[in-house]
Order: C-alpha cells, then structure tokens, then sequence
C-alpha cells in the first residue's frame, strides 16, 4: 500500500533534522504526516519503539485511531494480511518485525513519570502546546537508540523527535521559544548539549499546503475566518504572535515596539524593579517624553518609554540568575553610568525585614535607593492596558531592545479562575517591572463607564473603585 504526502508533508518526511515542530496553521495535515512517518519506520526498522502522543487519551481515538485516514484505516491491509494487529486495550500497534507504535497520553505534570523507563527511539508529539515544556523535556530525555540497531539508511536519522502544533494553548511560549524565534524557518541549528543537543528544525505548514482538505471540504478556511480576532489569526495564518486569550491585547509591536533614539538629556529618567533570586528579576529604566518629535515621531507628553532592560534569567523558564544583592546593585550602577535617575520604585516584598536588614536595605548600601512600588494588580494591569491604548497616540512605548518585555506582553493570557488578572503561572517578571512603573505616574481615565472587560461585561462600579484609587495616587505621584 502506498500513502501519499503533499510537497511540505514530504519535506517533514525527508528531514535530517532530528527535532521538528510541523505546524502552524490549522488544516496543514500534521497528523496524517505522523500516522505515515510512524508506518513508514515502523515497517522500516525492525524492533523500533514508537511512541505517538497527545495530552488527552480520547483524543488519540478521534484523531488517531478512527476517521478516513487514521490508523484503522491505513493499516487495514496489513491487519488483514497479519503484518500487524492494533490492540485497543493496550494502545498499541504491534508488526510482525517486532516494531510497535505506543499510542500515549500525558494529561498532568506528573503523568510522564510513568514513561519514565521507556526507551524511545521515535518520539511524535501532536499538539505539542497543549503540554508544558516539563513534560516535552522530559520525554525528550527518554529519546535515544538504546539497544536498538538501525541500517546505514537510518543511522543520522535516528534517535528522532517530530512534533506538531498550532500556536496557542499552555505550551505556546515554550514552543515559540525553541522553534521559531531564535532560527528562520526550515533552517537546521545543531542546539547545545544544554538544550537536547539535537538537530532542530521548524517546517511550517499552512492549509495551502493541504490541497486534501481544501478538495474536501472548500469552505474550511471560511470557517476558520469565522472564529475572529487572534484565534483566526493564528489558525488561519499559524501566526505565532496572534494569541487568543491575550490579556494585553491592545499591546502591537508594530506600533509599541520602536527603534533605540538617544533620550533628550532633560527628559525625566526612573527605574523599575522586580526582585527575584531563585526565579527571574527585572530592572526597566524608563524616560517621560515632554511631547515633542524625536526622529520625525511625535510622543505624547507624559508617555512613557521604556529604553534598557535588565533581565536576569539563565535562559531556562522562569529559572533566576542567583546573583548577590551586591552584584545586581553593582550591575544596576554600571548599565545606567553617569545617567541621572530621578526615581526607582520596586516591589514592596524588598522591603521586608524578616528579623534582619531588608532588601532595599542591602540595596541602599550599595548606592541603589528604591521607594516602595504600588502593587495593586489589577490597576497596574489596567493602567497598562491604557496606556497601550492610549487616546489619539499609545502611552507607552519600549525599545526593541527590550526583548523580555516584548516577549511578556505578547504572550500573557487571562487567569482563567480571575479573569481580571493575568495567569501568573506564566513568566511575568518584566510586565510586573512595567506594572510598577506605570503605577507610578498612573494615568487618570477619563470614561469609566465605557471601561469594558475581556469577556465583554461591564463592571462600571468595579472600574469606578480601581480608578478612583489610581485618580488619587495620580494626585500624589512624584513628580
């Protein structure tokens, strides 16, 4: 039996990457692309384990299993002819060489630690963001040869990872950050031994690339266009930073994001902090604009701009850099130099004493003094967003620089038990940095009652009270 592919399905299939992500766009045929990869070494490669996941174990059946082009149907022919029998109640497709495809699901954290022996010499992940980068990485490790032995046709070609996705869903920002921001697209990049060691490669696929699914069904792009806003986005287009659920949604690079200009040395200058030790820290240096054209650019007086950052990740999720408060102090000194820094709020926990000297303390001995920032959530969230907004222009602009900033706003979504607030199990060091900055030199809104939330309710009275207490704090802010 043969199984066709289309041009980009193929060139996934040929790859001498050994780590892809498939995807992008909804209707690119991902899954069929799996289901024929893991047939084709399957029957290749005597003896291989395969294992073939999705998060939920219902999904394997329907995307899997059953349909017109899922394993039931492909294999029919050598079931018949007894090459290989699908076993449903262990979830595994077994050949005759030995071979066996292992059908998976990994729903929590802790649900991988049963793959934990497993040795896995073909790894597919379909929807790989809809699994937390802990569980992607600890599969990965399970991936290796082991004692199975290949012919000279797959020696580069294996130990192997395949994974496919569309943007969106709890994994978005890890996937976006191993395979598409750091290399263009279909490039091949040896990673450290830090980060796999393998080669890894992104290979988009957008519904054009699906003739199939255009021939059967004409009008799924029109569907697609129906969802609206980011998630049509994203399906349709496999735009990466199109984010359903966004909470800065008004947050636009194209507009926020500008280039580097030499500040006017009578613009008012302050810093931002967001402490972390363990987990990351953030240090944002702002200037107020005076309302004047910089560059053939008109900036509102009183926006703010955001010009340095200073971000203290080791480059694994939400993983600090440890440094002494003495280092960072003298880090902080350094980056600004002879600049003149007429304000520096952080967050309030530094300045807790704990039967000791505080934070800020330690902080002050090293010649860095900060006051304490208001960390009232849902108003610096809001005060964001308006600034963002803005009313003839946006408030609030950010060097190109500003990388983690960027990144942040991007991708943050809605807590889904608060709505009002942002998911916190995200890495959100700079946007609380932004926050503080924001929240101290708030904005007065001037038309509560059209103030309206994500889910598109009014909470004029709510709104009423937030901004009513940031009017006051406006009344008192430094100047």
């Amino acid at each position: 039996m043969q199984f066709e592919l289309h041009p980009r399905q193929t060139q996934c299939f040929l790859s001498e990457a050994t780590e892809i992500l498939y995807g992008g766009a909804a209707g690119g045929g991902k899954s069929h692309t799996m289901r024929v990869i893991a047939i084709y070494y399957a029957l290749s490669v005597p003896n291989i384990q395969i294992y073939l996941f999705r998060r939920l174990s219902e999904d394997l059946k329907k995307n899997h299993l059953d349909g017109a082009s899922g394993f039931n149907v492909l294999l029919a022919e050598y079931v018949q002819a007894g090459f290989c029998r699908i076993n449903h109640s262990t979830s595994q497709i077994i050949f005759s060489n030995g071979s066996k495809i292992h059908l998976c699901h990994c729903q929590h954290d802790k649900d991988v630690l049963k793959y934990q022996g497993v040795e896995i010499n073909l790894l597919l992940i379909d929807e790989l963001t809809h699994f937390s980068e802990y569980i992607y990485k600890f599969l990965r490790s399970r991936v290796r040869l082991g004692s199975l032995r290949v012919s000279s046709d797959f020696e580069n070609k294996l130990p192997k990872i395949i994974a496919s996705s569309n943007p969106g869903g709890v994994g978005h920002e890890f996937v976006k950050r191993y395979f598409i921001d750091n290399a263009q697209p279909f490039e091949i990049t040896r990673m450290p031994k830090e980060d796999g060691g393998m080669l890894r490669q992104f290979i988009p696929a957008k519904l054009a690339d699906n003739p199939t699914m255009l021939e059967n069904d004409p009008l799924y792009a029109d569907k697609l266009s129906g969802l609206g806003g980011a998630l049509a986005k994203a399906m349709l287009d496999g735009d990466w930073d199109a984010i359903d659920g966004a909470y800065f949604d008004k947050f636009d690079k194209r507009t926020h994001v500008i280039e580097p200009f030499e500040i006017p040395a009578q613009w008012y200058r302050f810093r931002a902090f967001d402490y972390g030790y363990s987990a990351p820290f953030a240090v944002g240096w702002y200037a107020v604009s005076e309302g004047k054209e910089v560059d053939g650019y008109f900036y509102p007086a009183g926006a703010l701009i955001k010009y340095r950052e200073y971000y203290g990740s080791t480059g694994k999720a939400n993983e600090g850099l440890r440094l002494e408060n003495n280092q960072l102090a003298a880090e902080i000194i350094r980056l600004q130099g002879h600049e003149r820094i007429r304000d520096s709020v952080a967050d309030p926990a530094i300045f807790a004493h704990n039967g000791g000297v505080s934070i800020a303390e330690q902080f002050q001995r090293c010649g860095v003094d900060f006051r304490r920032a208001d960390n009232e959530r849902i108003a610096g969230w809001q005060q964001i967003r308006y600034r963002l907004a803005g009313e003839d222009r946006p408030m609030l602009y950010f060097f190109k620089t500003c990388t983690h900033t960027i990144k942040q706003l991007s991708i943050l979504q809605h807590d889904k038990s608060k709505p009002e607030d942002l998911d916190t199990d995200m890495e959100d060091h700079a946007a609380d940095e932004t926050r503080y900055a924001c929240m101290s030199r708030p904005l007065t809104i001037k038309h509560v009652d059209n103030i309206i939330r994500e889910d598109g309710k009014i909470y004029v009275d709510e709104q009423k009270k937030i901004f009513k207490n940031i009017i006051k704090q406006s009344q008192n802010a430094r100047l």
